[in-house]
């Protein structure tokens, strides 16, 4: 049987790496002892991939990427590491060699991008009192009061930040579409998950927070890609 490799899980903006919470249970039950949670400085997207290769480096063994949300735009970043097998996608941005974030959301913005609003200091926020219908419409109303105190705002300027030489065009790609997103639109979703010719695509009927409100399909997309790719 090949070696289980550790799977570094990379979150996105206004989370932080404790929104893997559930998944993280879930994968230590099927045997996913060497598991990875990155915090980004969400600053720069130099400084988050950078903090990631340093945990990426850090691992004696193959690794297994995932990202939700701007994580996608992480893992895209460092997934070319030699230790790197595999990059799982949850509801995540996949962007282009000279694409951001935000460039790919200004062509077809989500739902809730009126929600979504500056500070005086240059961080964005989602306003507390529209957070869950805004990110976790379908998660109960304490978790989703609990996301929205606790939110990690990026600095704005990190949206328009371009990926440099997507890792996906080179490494196996697993996908998961959230079709209520509210944060991501889905129809961006389909639009990076069918050009990166992934191993597999599911979609969940839920919100942007699928890592939490569906983690149990997420964590079998995350098995699943473990597996092939080891």
């Amino acid at each position: 049987m090949s070696e289980k490799p550790t799977i570094v899980l990379v979150h996105g903006f206004w989370g932080g790496a404790a929104h893997w919470s559930k998944v993280i249970i879930a994968l230590s039950h099927r045997g996913y002892t060497k598991l990875r949670a990155v915090e980004l400085p969400l600053s720069s997207l130099a400084d988050d991939a950078e903090r990631t290769r340093k945990m990426v480096a850090q691992q004696s063994g193959p690794v297994l990427l995932v990202g939700h949300s701007y994580g996608g735009a992480v893992i895209s970043e460092v997934g070319d590491m030699p230790n790197v097998i595999g990059l799982v996608y949850i509801a995540a941005f996949a962007p282009d060699a000279g694409e951001s974030p935000g460039g790919i959301t200004q062509g077809n913005p989500p739902a809730a991008i009126a929600n979504v609003i500056p500070d005086s200091d240059g961080y964005l926020w989602i306003k507390n009192d529209k957070y869950r219908e805004s990110f976790c419409q379908d998660l109960e109303p304490d978790e989703a009061l609990v996301m929205a105190i606790t939110q990690k705002a990026p600095l704005a300027t990190t949206f328009g930040n371009n990926v440099s030489a997507p890792a996906w065009k080179k490494k196996p790609c697993w996908y998961q579409i959230s079709s209520e997103d509210r944060m991501i639109n889905p129809e961006n979703q389909k639009m990076m998950s069918a050009r990166m010719n992934p191993r597999k695509v599911i979609t969940l009927t839920t919100g942007h927070a699928s890592l939490a409100s569906k983690s149990d399909e997420v964590t079998a997309l995350i098995v699943e890609a473990a597996s092939q790719a080891s």
